[in-house]
């Protein structure tokens, strides 16, 4: 749950990354952002424009109401206090409000409701009416039948006429161009949603291609071997007048340039090669000579003590150059990718052997077995599997004190491959060169003690021939332990 719950939070930190996401989804955003705020102002400026019209229209009316109603409600000279109600006034219609305020009370106060009929005014709302500014100008308020535009005007006679239109008219038709504007503005954001979407995806196509070619050509094997570099980005995407077509014009050039490289390095590769097992075959036959006229004079000729030494240190050099030869013949071959004489390998009763065989020549480790109940059968040469061991053990004696004790195993892996390894407790392998430990003539004589010199040459046949078997070999070490782990397929496809 713990990691489930941290993979949930680091998807979440990526999606609200926008630099994690991908460009079309920022350029859809960015075009609905930029339309929601074109949208936005739009509406602002659309929605105060039609407010100023409509309440211009509104002064107007409420300025010729207030005018019928002081105009009806004028008194007569005899009786002031028997002025006409100017709700009575002719041509008010439904829903305006009058009243006629004497001091501080409210006079024949109502409105007109949508019968024609005469509603009376509460005292919330007379009280609204009274708090109203004399300066003639029309100001918005909320009475208990709704909102209004009003306007107090005092007359000449010293009373206050209060003349009022309701605002629900305006309110319903400003809601309903709100209401239009919302649609029509999630409307088209939805159609540049889908339409950029679209469009994006199909200009933003050529980079994908781009991308597409750069992934392919990243994953194949450029270290070694024969390359076919035939991955190029699609003439469509290709064109040098446009700049994503540029892009995949110079990434062609760039692909056809390390094409021709790859070829003069297969090239290259391919003599060094070929020279190498020319030179090697051709030096066996000297060399054979040489161990044998040595040979020859140990038995046929009497040298002093030093002539002796002589003669055995030629006999030795003369050996350890054939297996060197002998050693590069073998890559030599394993790099033509000559065909391997498969048959069913019995991996317990090699390592048996083999261990056995390494016993002799250094008593003086402690060489161990570690084996499964059932043997553990694989595909594949023999000789060349025996050749894996055999310098994997050589390497783990040369490498290593007396008394240090190496582990030999057999095992099945989960995946069904057979695993075999050899351990050690010596000093272990320094770690800036176990990275290019199965690299030929890699030696570090300094990591391991030893006085045995070597080639460099048995880890990368070890790698090479298990390469050739369709297996793997890796390393791991540190002070006190050594491991060289062997995985090879229980049924290796027969080479042809």
């Amino acid at each position: 749950m713990t990691t489930l719950s941290g993979v949930s939070r680091k998807t979440q930190r990526n999606l609200l990354d926008p630099s994690t996401w991908h460009l079309r989804t920022r350029l859809v955003l960015v075009a609905m952002a930029l339309l929601v705020a074109i949208c936005g102002a739009v509406g602002i400026v659309s929605y105060a424009s039609m407010d100023a019209v409509f309440n211009r229209q509104l002064d107007k009316q409420l300025e010729q109401a207030s005018n019928r109603a002081i105009e009806f409600g004028r008194p007569p000279s005899s009786f002031p206090s028997g002025r006409p109600d100017p709700l009575e006034a002719r041509g008010q219609g439904a829903g305006t409000l009058s009243a006629r305020i004497d001091g501080a009370i409210v006079r024949g106060g109502g409105l007109i409701d949508a019968a024609g009929n005469r509603a009376p005014l509460s005292a919330q709302d007379e009280q609204v009416l009274l708090a109203l500014p004399l300066d003639n100008r029309p100001v918005d308020r909320s009475l208990s039948n709704g909102d209004y535009r009003l306007v107090a005007v005092k007359t000449p006679y010293g009373d206050v006429i209060v003349t009022g239109l309701p605002l629900a008219d305006k309110q319903t038709s400003e809601a309903s161009l709100v209401w239009t504007m919302v649609f029509v503005s999630v409307g088209g954001l939805v159609l540049i949603g889908l339409a950029g979407t679209v469009i994006i995806r199909r200009t933003m196509r050529p980079l994908e291609q781009l991308s597409e070619v750069a992934t392919k050509v990243s994953r194949l094997p450029l270290d070694a071997g024969e390359v076919a570099l035939a991955v190029r980005v699609p003439p469509s995407a290709s064109h040098p007048g446009t700049e994503v077509g540029s892009v995949g014009y110079a990434l062609n050039q760039m692909l056809n340039n390390v094409a021709r490289a790859l070829e003069a390095r297969q090239e290259s590769e391919t003599k060094v090669r070929q020279f190498v097992a020319d030179a090697s075959h051709e030096l066996r036959t000297p060399l054979t000579a040489i161990r044998g006229y040595t040979e020859m004079l140990r038995m046929t000729e009497s040298f002093t003590d030093d002539g002796w030494k002589s003669l055995a240190r030629v006999q030795s050099q003369s050996e350890r150059m054939t297996t060197l030869v002998e050693d590069l013949l073998l890559l030599a071959r394993l790099d033509e990718g000559q065909p391997l004489k498969v048959g069913d390998v019995d991996l317990t009763q090699l390592v048996i052997e083999t261990v056995s065989d390494e016993k002799v020549m250094a008593p003086d480790h402690v060489w161990q077995l570690r084996l499964p109940e059932e043997p553990i059968t694989v595909r594949g040469d023999g000789t060349q599997l025996h050749q894996v061991l055999a310098n994997l053990l050589s390497n783990a004696r040369k490498h290593t004190d007396p008394g240090t004790t190496v582990v030999t195993g057999v095992m099945l892996s989960a995946d069904g491959s057979a695993v075999v390894t050899v351990t050690d407790n010596g000093p272990g392998i320094p770690a800036d060169f176990q990275g290019r430990i199965f690299s030929r003539f890699a030696r570090a004589d300094a990591a391991r003690s030893g006085s045995e010199g070597t080639s460099g040459l048995g880890l990368s046949i070890v790698e090479s021939i298990v390469g050739a078997h369709g297996g793997s070999v890796e390393v791991t070490s540190k002070p006190g332990r050594t491991e060289f782990a062997l995985r090879l397929p229980l049924v290796s496809s027969e080479r042809v």
